[in-house]
Formats: C-alpha cells, sequence, structure tokens
C-alpha cells in the first residue's frame, strides 16, 4: 500500500492532505495555529482524531515529540544531536529510522522488517512525500513518525 503526503498549500498552519494510490483522501492534517511548540492532528476522512502529535518544548539541541492515540501516549520521537547527520530514535515502538532525511529519503524499521519507506515527490507546489508501507506497518503509527519527521526538518530548515 503507497498513500501520498501532500501540503496544502494555501493555508495557515501545518496543513496535509493524504491520498490513496487512486487519489482518494484518506486522511487529513491540521496544525494548530496559536501553539507554544507543533502540535498536530491526524484525522480520518469522517473527522475523527486518529492521532495527536505534540513538539515538547525547551529541548533546543534535541528536539522532542510525542505520539498519541486515544489519548495514551504510544511514542516518543528524539531527534539526536549529531554534527554531520540527522538521527531519530522512536521510543515506544521499537523503530529505527535511518537514511538521507534532507532530502526526504528514508526507511521506518522494527529492526527485521521495514515498516515504511520514504521519499519525497520533486518539482510540486508544496512538500509532497511517497509512502510505501511494509506487509506488517501499522499506517497511523507511521504516518504519525512521518509528520515528526518533517516537523523536525522543516524547523531546521527554518533556523
Amino acid at each position: 500500500m503507497n498513500l501520498y503526503i501532500k501540503q496544502r498549500w494555501f493555508s495557515w498552519g501545518d496543513k496535509f492532505s493524504i491520498y490513496d494510490c487512486d487519489g482518494k483522501e484518506r486522511y487529513f492534517v491540521e496544525g494548530e495555529i496559536f501553539s507554544f511548540g507543533k502540535k498536530l492532528h491526524l484525522y480520518d476522512t469522517y473527522g475523527q482524531e486518529l492521532a495527536y502529535i505534540e513538539q515538547e518544548l525547551l529541548t533546543f539541541l534535541r528536539p522532542k515529540y510525542y505520539i498519541y492515540r486515544d489519548g495514551q501516549q504510544v511514542a516518543e520521537v528524539i531527534k539526536e544531536f549529531t554534527f554531520f547527520s540527522n538521527q531519530y530514535t522512536v521510543n515506544g515502538l521499537g523503530w529505527e529510522v535511518t537514511g538521507d532525511f534532507m532530502d526526504h529519503d528514508y526507511e521506518i524499521s522494527d529492526g527485521n522488517h521495514l515498516v515504511a519507506s520514504v521519499s519525497k515527490e520533486w518539482f510540486t507546489l508544496g512538500d509532497a512525500y511517497e509512502i510505501r508501507f511494509g506487509s506488517i506497518a501499522d499506517e497511523i503509527d507511521a504516518l504519525a513518525v512521518v509528520l515528526v519527521i518533517d516537523a523536525c526538518i522543516e524547523a531546521q530548515r527554518n533556523n
């Protein structure tokens, strides 16, 4: 299964639509505009919240985000402090994230199996990514991790 994340170009705050390979919208993401730190909500097409992502404040060298589902924290994503490359730790899911993050070309794995691979779609208005899921993937958790990594990359670009 492949999904495609497309940033909504003319919008206030973070807004993304997530489509399947037939172009049908499966999910959408909305960020809170007037908040301290990044806060994102992942919804299905009926408006039901599937995941909530919140940035921990005052973690300058190691940005940290929490992923919640049904009000319960399921993961903590930490951008590790390294001089030469980006590295992310996903606590709670047992996942590893490796690849070229600045080019949005990376993989999420559970050590032995591919959870998802992400690649940037070039020459589009706004950011667009293709996510290819492995057979054992939890789509919602994987999407939340991809959104966290995108938020970290955006923050790094803006600094």
